[in-house]
């Protein structure tokens, strides 16, 4: 079966060996989406607005795979302190409010000490 790759040109693809988003059939994984910036910028201060970004990235990523956010059936929300969760929750079901997935929150330090989270999605897409 082809190996669809989607990249969204971050460093850390291309020196760490991973792809945003993978696509095998009609399945599409995200792998763990950080709020990163253009640039390296920072990333916004609140844990809802780095939801918001994490989660505008791996709707792109989906689209590049040809699918939406109504396609993804897992998620899992990585948080630097269990105090954001209804923040990001917050976001996440914003984003969600139709697909609603299968979901597991975690806490976890993350690789950069601005993010407060990362999220990692994986999509069906429906074929009729």
């Amino acid at each position: 079966m082809e190996r669809q790759r989607i990249s969204s040109g971050a460093a850390f693809e291309e020196r760490v060996g991973y792809s945003r988003a993978v696509r095998v059939g009609d399945r599409v994984w995200v792998s763990g989406t950080a709020p990163i910036m253009p640039d390296d910028g920072d990333p916004p201060e609140t844990p809802y607005e780095q939801a918001r970004v994490c989660l505008g990235i791996i709707e792109r990523a989906l689209a590049e795979a040809g699918a939406t956010l109504d396609d993804v059936v897992r998620t899992r929300i990585f948080v630097t302190d269990a105090a954001f969760i209804d923040d990001v929750g917050r976001a996440h079901g914003e984003a969600f409010a139709t697909a609603r997935p299968a979901t597991t929150g975690i806490v976890a330090a993350l690789l950069d000490p601005r993010w407060l989270v990362e999220i990692e999605a994986e999509a069906v897409i429906e074929t009729s």
